[in-house]
């Protein structure tokens, strides 16, 4: 079985930073691994407009993105 890692809607700071979304892997920790990684960097990086947060549904990570 696969693992998406995917994002909700592309601000445009996910545009600029140029990742590409899905992605996918062949382990779950590895999948947990990146959206967490990616979460805590667009969190740490961007411009603070939106926060970012992983949602784990069966085999898709999707990051989710509220208003700050």
């Amino acid at each position: 079985m696969s693992y998406i890692v995917d994002i909700e809607k592309q601000c445009g700071c996910v545009k600029k930073s140029g990742v590409q979304f899905p992605k996918t892997f062949e382990n779950l920790e590895e999948a947990k691994k990146e959206a967490a990684a990616l979460a805590e960097e667009f969190n740490e990086t961007f411009c603070k407009k939106h926060n970012f947060q992983v949602e784990e549904n069966d085999n898709t990570l999707t990051i989710k993105v509220g208003m700050n």
